[in-house]
């Protein structure tokens, strides 16, 4: 157990403070943002804890795939909450959190104000409009749209928050839709999401026929743009296809090897190894039951890094970070609620222990505290731990958002 206290400038706001709870908008009880489950125990000695400490404040750490929020307390209102289109970010259990950045992927498939599918262009505003709106009105979180911008945020102790979509199935067949994106300051976005849309298939999808026509002048304009291209939900060819059109990096942000844990929510080496070829980046998740392994089919943090361990031996240390993709609050029930909406295939045939949390990567608040400490409890250098924990990401952002001002 390390260090978890709050980040000196955070002063205490709450979500939507600014407006009166049961007036100005529904009102929830929710999940504790500290301490809902108990501290992972990962049997670091004094010196151990104390170098721990010490990396998180010299370096630039940043999760490259969460959803920052607070979900209901009770399970059975996810669904009714998150109609409301107005998550609620989870300040507290950020200043707990040893970050300088996060990537935060705005819960917009499960935003279903409009329909009960999710992916609807006015769901994802009413996501993105509503958090966005929120975090203007304190400046304990900063909405990162360059990496001046993060490392402005790290030297004022506070917290960058990049706005990122896991799919761009909301855009339709309306390309102009990336530049109002764009506008609005999300910064990265995904191809698919399980299912197919306009742009590629989804890793859900029984064939993948590839990236299409409009996906790749889709992938055109994310790059003339500046914006970050993410994977993690594609198919494999869609996925390779993808690498190979971009003209600058593109991210694996939330995923594994299937290598390890063969499921097709997964990554293939091929795939990983074409990702960080092209200069890119893999982020290990920890969403539940995915990043299992042999040696440790009970999810944990044991398991999540023998996925991280496995990329870094195969495509190197400079090709691998994390993008835990959790959040505050019940992720297996937001699985349950959602599960009609998301099936992936391959999922549940493997046989192995289900889990009510992931132990040791159960939030954003507590994640990158227990992943750097295994990472100093299995002799990785302080330069190594740097890149991994947010370096390799900073170096591709820079890449992929200069790229957009190279174009002018």
């Amino acid at each position: 157990m390390t260090d978890t206290s709050p980040a000196a400038a955070y002063d205490g706001y709450r979500a939507y403070s600014y407006l009166k709870a049961g007036t100005d908008y529904q009102e929830f009880a929710l999940a504790a943002e500290v301490g809902r489950v108990p501290a992972y125990d990962g049997g670091l000695g004094p010196e151990e804890r104390a170098r721990v400490a010490r990396l998180l404040e010299e370096n630039i750490v940043i999760s490259l795939h969460e959803h920052a929020v607070v979900l209901p307390e009770d399970p059975e209102q996810i669904r009714r909450y998150n109609r409301t289109g107005r998550q609620r970010t989870a300040y507290e259990g950020l200043a707990h959190s040893g970050l300088t950045a996060v990537v935060d992927n705005f819960m917009a498939g499960a935003s279903c104000v409009t329909s009960q599918h999710g992916w609807k262009w006015d769901d994802m505003i009413y996501a993105l409009g509503f958090r966005l709106a929120d975090l203007a009105k304190q400046d304990f979180v900063v909405h990162a749209t360059t990496v001046q911008d993060i490392r402005d945020a790290k030297a004022a102790g506070r917290i960058a928050l990049i706005a990122g979509l896991e799919c761009a199935t909301m855009i339709e067949n309306e390309l102009d839709r990336i530049d109002m994106l764009y506008g609005f300051g999300v910064r990265q976005m995904g191809i698919a999401y399980s299912q197919a849309n306009m742009l590629g298939s989804g890793l859900s999808e029984r064939s993948d026929a590839g990236l299409t026509h409009f996906g790749r002048r889709a992938v055109e304009r994310m790059n003339k743009l500046g914006m970050a291209i993410d994977i993690s939900h594609c198919g494999d060819r869609t996925g390779l296809e993808v690498i190979e059109e971009s003209s600058v990096p593109v991210m694996i942000t939330h995923a594994g090897a299937r290598a390890v844990w063969p499921i097709a929510r997964l990554k293939t080496d091929e795939v990983i190894k074409a990702c960080a070829e092209r200069g890119g980046v893999i982020g290990i998740e920890a969403a539940p039951h995915t990043t299992l392994s042999e040696a440790h089919p009970h999810h944990s943090l044991e398991s999540f890094m023998d996925h991280f361990q496995y990329c870094v031996d195969l495509v190197g240390v400079d090709h691998v970070t994390f993008g835990p993709d959790t959040m505050f609050g019940d992720h297996v029930a937001v699985h349950r609620t959602y599960a009609g909406n998301y099936a992936h295939k391959d999922e549940g045939r493997l046989e192995h222990p289900l889990v009510e949390y992931v132990d040791g990567v159960e939030n954003p608040g507590e994640s990158f505290h227990n992943i750097t400490g295994w990472l100093v409890r299995h002799g990785y250098s302080d330069a190594d731990i740097a890149k991994v924990l947010g370096g390799n990401t900073l170096r591709v952002l820079e890449a992929v958002w200069r790229s957009g001002d190279d174009e002018r």
